[in-house]
C-alpha cells in the first residue's frame, strides 16, 4: 500500500458523524484504535515477523508514530527534540530521503525496544501532536498521516494473521468472529460502455492519494460485473473440478507459481476449516472467498468463462455505491468477510488492472513523493475495501495494489464478463 499523496485539508464526508468530527477527533481515534489492535498481544506475539511481506505488530505501532514525529513535530514544531535519536533509523519504512534504515526482512531481530517502550513513545508523540491538530498549516499532513495509520491497521491484521498461523497451536488474537450477514444477490451489473471518467482531482474538499488522480477520461465497452463476490463454495467447486491442476486456466507465470509453491487452495484453508484472528474456525461456504493471488483470481475467471474486471469498470460501477458500507473494519475484533449486496468491503478485489500511473499524473514533492509513483511496476490493482479497512478510509478511486503471488491480505474477486 502507498502513502504518498497532495492532500486536501479535510477528509472524506462518509457519513454524518464523520462530517462532524474534527481532524483532531479522527486523529486521536486513529491512535486509540491501532492501539486497542494491539491491546490482545503479548510483548513476543508483537515482536514476531513471518516472512519479509509483513512487519511485526510493534514495528507498525511504531512507524506510524515516528510518521507524525518526523513529518510534523520535526519540521513544524518548534523546539521538538525526538523521542529516541535512534529511532528513525528503526521505523522508517522505505524513504530514501530520510536517510539509511534497518533491512525490512530484519524488523523481526527488534526485541528491543519493548512494546511497553514503543507505546511510551506513541503516547509521547499523541501529546507532543496536541499543538499542532487546531493549525491549519498542519492539517494536510496530518490527515495524510490518519489515512497512513488507518493503512497501518490493516496490516497489522493480516500481519499478525499470517505470524499466527504458523503456531501450531493455532492461537487466537480475539476470542469470537465478528456475526456475519448472508444476503448477497445474484446477477449482473450491466453498463452500456462509452465514455466515462474515473479517478480523483485530489486538491478538492476531499483527501486522496496522489496516484488516485487526476480525474481522467476513459472509453469502455460494454460490461456487466457480478453482484456479488465469489464465494468459498464457488471455489470448493473450482478445486473439485481440478482448477489447480488444469494448466490451461492460469497464466504462463501463475501456472508456474503453482508448481513451485504447491498451491493447491487459497491461503489458510485446511479440510473444511479456515485459520481466522479467532483461530481455527468452520470455513463459511457462502462466505466471500478471501486470500487468493492475482493469478488465482485470474485462473478462476477462466473457468468461470468470465474474466476479473478493469480498475474502470469497477471505478465506474462503484462511483454511487457508498464506500463506507460493506464489511468493514469499526472496531477492535477477529474480523472477517461476509456475503453482502455491497460493492465496498469484505475484500478487496482484484482486476486486470496494471498498477500504473493515471494520464498526467505526478508524484508529491518532497519525501511523501516517494510512497506510489515509485511501485508503479509488476503490480495490479485492487479495488474496493476489506473486512480490515477502517471504515470510512476507502473510495470509489482508491487504489490498492499488490503483486500477483502475494495473498496474506484479504483479497478476493468479482468477475466481470463483455456483453
Amino acid at each position: 500500500m502507498g502513502i504518498a499523496t497532495r492532500p486536501a485539508p479535510t477528509g472524506p464526508a462518509d457519513t454524518a458523524d464523520r462530517q462532524a468530527a474534527t481532524l483532531a477527533d479522527r486523529f486521536r481515534t486513529t491512535r486509540a484504535l491501532t492501539l486497542d489492535l494491539t491491546a490482545p498481544l503479548s510483548d513476543a506475539d508483537a515482536t514476531i515477523q513471518s516472512m519479509e511481506d509483513a512487519s511485526p505488530a510493534k514495528w507498525h505501532l511504531a512507524h506510524t508514530s515516528w510518521f507524525f514525529e518526523t513529518f510534523l513535530l520535526r519540521d513544524h514544531l518548534d523546539g521538538y527534540r525526538l523521542f529516541d535519536g535512534k529511532y528513525p533509523y528503526l521505523f522508517n519504512s522505505y524513504y530514501e530521503a530520510e536517510g539509511q534504515r534497518i533491512a525490512r526482512f530484519s524488523r523481526g531481530m527488534l526485541s528491543r525496544p519493548s512494546l511497553e517502550e514503543i507505546v511510551a513513545f506513541r503516547r509521547a508523540v499523541d501529546a507532543a501532536m496536541e499543538p499542532l491538530l487546531e493549525r491549519e498549516d498542519c492539517a494536510p499532513l496530518i490527515q495524510l498521516g490518519i489515512a497512513h495509520e488507518q493503512q497501518h491497521q490493516e496490516l497489522l491484521l493480516t500481519d499478525i494473521k499470517h505470524a499466527l498461523f504458523q503456531n501450531p497451536l493455532g492461537p487466537a488474537m480475539f476470542g469470537r468472529l465478528t456475526e456475519t450477514a448472508h444476503h448477497a444477490a445474484d446477477g449482473w451489473i450491466d453498463h452500456q460502455g462509452g465514455i466515462a471518467r474515473i479517478g480523483h482531482d485530489c486538491g478538492t474538499d476531499r483527501f486522496c492519494f496522489d496516484c488516485e488522480g487526476p480525474r481522467h477520461r476513459v472509453l469502455l465497452e460494454p460490461f456487466r460485473l457480478s453482484r456479488r463476490l465469489v464465494s468459498n463454495a464457488d471455489w470448493q467447486a473450482f478445486i473439485d473440478d481440478g482448477g489447480y491442476r488444469t494448466p490451461s486456466l492460469w497464466l504462463s507465470d501463475g501456472w508456474a507459481w503453482v508448481q513451485r509453491e504447491g498451491v493447491t487452495a487459497p491461503l489458510y484453508w485446511h479440510g473444511d476449516e479456515q485459520f481466522t484472528l479467532a483461530g481455527w474456525q468452520p470455513r463459511d461456504p457462502q462466505a466471500p472467498v478471501t486470500h487468493i493471488s492475482y493469478y488465482e483470481a485470474d485462473a478462476f475467471a477462466s473457468w468461470a468463462q468470465s474474466r476479473l474486471p478493469t480498475e474502470a469498470e469497477w471505478e465506474v460501477a462503484a462511483i454511487r455505491a457508498d464506500p463506507s458500507a460493506g464489511q468493514q473494519m469499526d472496531r477492535a475484533e477477529a474480523v472477517q468477510p461476509a456475503a453482502t449486496p455491497e460493492l465496498f468491503g469484505s475484500c478487496w478485489q482484484w482486476t486486470r488492472s496494471a498498477y500504473l500511473p493515471h494520464p498526467g499524473f505526478t508524484a508529491a514533492d518532497g519525501a511523501v513523493g516517494e510512497y506510489n509513483g515509485k511501485f508503479m511496476s509488476g503490480q495490479f490493482v485492487l479495488k474496493g475495501a476489506s473486512c480490515a479497512t477502517a471504515r470510512g478510509h476507502s473510495r470509489a478511486s482508491y487504489r490498492n495494489f499488490f503483486y500477483p503471488h502475494q495473498r496474506w491480505q484479504f483479497t478476493g474477486l468479482r468477475l466481470a464478463q463483455d456483453i
